[in-house]
């Protein structure tokens, strides 16, 4: 394996490839191509899975060459935080090849095939069935709270393979492809009159043999992979992008943004609005309120906190490590923060805080804040997940007993199935 260049050569090359290529006015499609070929669209992945095999610690500077020229980088979305790290580590070269090329250009979206209705925080009791098919698995099941499902092409799913080995080690990770006739996506209306997420029904669905993520009935170990890039998505890198509005290529990807960051306009008000705590005490005369005083400063110090652990996590990336319980730690610290902002919006504003529509609160913020953040303790791993992970594997406490994970599947009375 060649030694890789040193970080001011590595910048020096992207400097001159990007002088060489760099087109502000290229369609965004043919520039993401073209960037994904050069391997510069993700330098530190490697060399034959369209990176340069360059170290992660390179990664900021690399990101920074990229912003001073006004150039686009690789597609974002779950794709890129919680695919390709996983299809990166536990997937065969051959179905690297085939998936990471289209997350990396964004021609191929991906949604999360994880929750069921029947199993949210006990994630191994899943009993979404897939079964052999010659050289395909054939898919039954249900899956709820999906982002994106409507127009991802694949979905990383979680189905079981066997019922006979206990509920961690009878599960296989699957790259769904979402377009087709047994994948039936229906929104779901939430109470803040948002349809972001979606209940994904699978009616014999068909996914090839080759497909699957590491090995037939180890999914867990994958599984872990893409959940500790999830609690890790507020200290995760994001793509390369642009310092400047000019052009086709900019204008195309900020497009590009704007639809896909449109199903999570609500995310803000789930994280309690914090930013909006001082102006709103100034506007509702509070701000000289001794009490009021004391919880600002409380949600401050505990945001500060929080922003050091996020630099904490990212220099650990930065040195090439895995996610680990820092992300459980962010997670925590964000819907705490929430739950506080929250709560402090509502007193602040008494018994107004429960109208909605343009003439009230914040022109209806405050009551989106109050009926959404009760969702940031449950997404992504609920609030007694995290506790447990931060626990075991931080503070080396014994792990939770178990009654049902050394037995087979089929006789877990809760989830028995003939």
């Amino acid at each position: 394996m060649a030694t890789p260049p040193d970080e001011q050569t590595a910048r020096a090359e992207l400097r001159a490839w990007l002088a060489e290529w760099w087109d502000p006015e290229r369609p965004l499609a043919e520039w993401r191509r073209l960037l994904v070929d050069s391997g510069w669209a993700a330098p530190t992945w490697p060399a034959d899975a369209y990176g340069r095999g360059l170290p992660d610690s390179y990664a900021t500077g690399l990101a920074e060459e990229m912003a001073a020229a006004g150039a686009v980088g690789a597609a974002g979305g779950s794709g890129m935080a919680l695919a390709a790290p996983t299809l990166l580590r536990h997937g065969p070269e051959d179905l690297q090849r085939r998936l990471l090329r289209g997350i990396l250009t964004g021609e191929e979206r991906w949604c999360q095939l994880f929750s069921e209705p029947g199993n949210g925080s006990d994630l191994a009791g899943l009993t979404t069935r897939a079964v052999r098919d010659g050289d395909q698995w054939i898919v039954n099941g249900q899956k709820v709270w999906t982002t994106g499902a409507k127009t991802a092409s694949y979905g990383m799913l979680l189905a079981r393979t066997d019922w006979d080995a206990p509920k961690h080690r009878g599960i296989t990770y699957f790259a769904l492809p979402m377009h087709q006739d047994g994948v039936e996506v229906r929104p779901l209306r939430q109470m803040n009159n948002h349809a972001s997420f979606n209940e994904v029904f699978l009616t014999d669905a068909a996914v090839p043999h080759e497909n699957i993520v590491g090995a037939e009935g180890v999914g867990w170990a994958a599984a872990l992979t893409t959940l500790a890039h999830e609690r890790n998505l507020g200290a995760n890198r994001s793509a390369p992008g642009s310092t400047s509005a000019a052009g086709r290529t900019v204008r195309e990807a900020m497009d590009e943004d704007g639809d896909y960051l449109r199903t999570y306009s609500w995310y803000p008000q789930r994280a309690g609005r914090p930013d909006l705590l001082a102006s709103q005490a100034k506007e509702s005369g509070r701000s000289e309120d001794p009490l009021i005083r004391q919880r600002l400063a409380d949600v401050e110090m505990r945001e500060r906190v929080a922003r050091w652990n996020v630099r904490r996590a990212l220099a650990a990336r930065a040195q090439g490590q895995a996610p680990g319980p820092e992300g459980s730690l962010a997670k925590l610290t964000g819907t705490d923060i929430a739950r506080r902002s929250s709560s402090l919006h509502a007193q602040m504003a008494g018994p107004a805080a429960m109208l909605n529509g343009p003439d009230s609160v914040l022109g209806g913020i405050l009551a989106e804040i109050i009926v959404s953040v009760p969702a940031g303790s449950i997404a992504g791993g609920t609030d007694e997940v995290q506790h447990n992970i931060l626990g075991e594997r931080s503070l080396g406490l014994p792990r939770e007993p178990s009654i049902d994970a050394d037995i087979p599947f089929r006789d877990v009375k809760t989830n028995r199935r003939d």
